[in-house]
């Protein structure tokens, strides 16, 4: 018996590093699974590797939006799972020196991608008798971080939609929450490494590294667990909650 066996689940974000992780243990616990991302030769890939249907799609686009979660009605029968997992990072430079165009475009996708991921899942879920839905904030959307503000506004944002999404889902036996990382080890972090120091990444990890207490970035598969657990059945009575997993950095 697995933990999501007869469960239909959506991931957004698929070919990240956090989507397939999720999607490879989804689909072992006996999860039908479609993937969504804009990278669609990546997306093609993570579908084949882990035995999932794919839809390619912008999430901050409202017509693709419907497309893939008509997609998954289609091949997949309905929703019972939804992880809404897309995001991006932009740029690290301060607020004064920021792009709005960057400020935009990570605010499209983190935040308008999760509004209009519910706004289309929930009414599916509520016809088929409820589900689950896992957004995928961060610890930026629990507290302040200098040079990433449209991150850290999209993510808090991205708090705000799941608590609303819950206490109206709540009649309807729709759960929703939020899982917020500290850093994982991803292109993510990879790339805002890089970002903050270019001459020496290495230092912009030994920084994060100190503030962690357990001396260590997250993985992929432990975010994932976490995503099951609030997916199953396991996880009823959870719902309007922010589920850190973090090293004890905000501790």
């Amino acid at each position: 018996m697995g933990r999501l066996d007869g469960k239909r689940a959506v991931i957004t974000g698929g070919a990240g590093g956090i989507g397939v992780a999720a999607a490879k243990l989804f689909v072992a616990e006996g999860a039908r699974v479609l993937l969504v991302d804009r990278d669609q030769a990546a997306l093609q890939r993570a579908a084949r590797d882990v035995g999932a249907a794919w839809c390619a799609a912008d999430v901050s686009d409202a017509a693709a939006t419907k497309a893939y979660v008509a997609k998954a009605v289609q091949e997949l029968g309905g929703i019972d799972v939804a992880l809404l997992n897309a995001g991006i990072e932009g740029q690290v430079k301060p607020i004064a020196e920021m792009p709005v165009e960057v400020f935009d475009q990570v605010m499209a996708v983190n935040a308008r991608g999760v509004f209009l991921g519910l706004k289309e899942i929930m009414p599916q879920m509520k016809n088929t008798g409820g589900g689950s839905i896992v957004i995928t904030s961060s610890i930026a959307g629990l507290r302040g971080g200098p040079g990433i503000a449209p991150y850290i506004a999209s993510k808090h944002a991205a708090v705000g939609l799941m608590r609303t999404a819950a206490l109206e889902g709540a009649p309807d036996n729709i759960r929703v929450n939020t899982v917020n990382p500290a850093p994982i080890d991803t292109r993510m972090i990879e790339s805002l490494e890089k970002q903050r120091y270019p001459d020496d990444p290495q230092k912009a990890r030994r920084g994060w590294l100190d503030r962690i207490p357990a001396r260590r970035y997250g993985t992929p598969e432990e975010v994932a667990r976490l995503m099951l657990f609030l997916a199953s059945d396991e996880s009823g009575y959870c719902s309007g909650g922010t589920y850190l997993i973090d090293g004890a950095m905000m501790a």
